[in-house]
């Protein structure tokens, strides 16, 4: 299992494609920029465009101009679904302004996923498999629960609103989970641009009288698997490569007896 997580590693940490360009906020690298997406601001905003780079100034304005560009985006076709959902957008470990969830990957902006392993008594661990009309990954096996960490707000409330919508499962039922801990930052190229994100996951263990049911459609089964049914899944690839991460990390850290 050791060996796998690493080469999960490696999967998951790639370069940018060439000709990307680091996108600064002031002078701190926040992002990288996708080749179509500096041709759509070269289009718009050629004064940002600098030697090797393209520099956004840190100002009261940025979420408003960050909201121009990820309209720009859009209208250019490097955004495949306007969300309407906003995430944070990172300087450093500051959360300084919000952008529209689509725009992330063509800016390379960080994003943050929280993810929930959850166990029960006897050992056995949920999982949930992707819809097919789920935009990456249809079909594939996933992690009961894995969400991205909204606008504003705390990561254990993401945990919990993920929770419920994936699983059906209140936060009274992971009451006893474990603290979120970050395990892995993805950095890989993807269809609209490079992911960039922060891996946090938690461990609990479900009540029998828990039993996980999908609320917002977008899980097509789940199933509470023994852990050499997990671990074959997972040398056969059936796994999302991010939920790879987080379920392999966990038999390792904290694998039920």
């Amino acid at each position: 299992m050791q060996s796998l997580l690493r080469e999960l590693h490696q999967k998951a940490t790639q370069t940018p494609e060439p000709g990307s360009l680091p996108l600064l906020i002031g002078d701190i690298a926040c992002g990288c920029l996708s080749v179509r997406a500096i041709e759509v601001i070269h289009a718009h905003r050629p004064d940002v465009i600098t030697k090797g780079n393209i520099q956004i100034p840190l100002s009261n304005s940025l979420t408003a101009e960050l909201g121009d560009i990820a309209t720009w985006l859009y209208d250019a076709g490097c955004i495949p679904k306007w969300r309407n959902e906003l995430l944070d957008v990172w300087r450093e470990n500051n959360a300084i302004a919000a952008i529209e969830r689509g725009a992330v990957r063509p800016l390379g902006l960080l994003t943050r996923a929280v993810h929930l392993n959850a166990w029960s008594k006897h050992g056995e661990l949920w999982v949930a498999r992707r819809a097919l009309n789920k935009p990456t990954d249809p079909g594939m096996w996933d992690t009961l629960v894995g969400g991205l960490v909204g606008h504003g707000e705390p990561d254990d409330l993401a945990l919990e609103r993920e929770t419920e919508e994936e699983a059906g499962l209140s936060a009274r039922d992971i009451a006893k989970r474990e603290p979120i801990r970050s395990i892995f930052r993805m950095q890989r190229r993807v269809d609209e641009g490079f992911q960039c994100e922060e891996v946090l996951t938690s461990d609990c263990v479900l009540s029998e009288t828990a039993i996980p049911q999908n609320q917002d459609g977008e899980v097509m089964q789940i199933a509470c698997l023994s852990v050499p049914e997990i671990e074959a899944m997972l040398f056969d690839g059936a796994f999302t490569l991010e939920a790879s991460i987080v379920i392999a990390e966990s038999l390792l850290r904290h694998r039920p007896h």
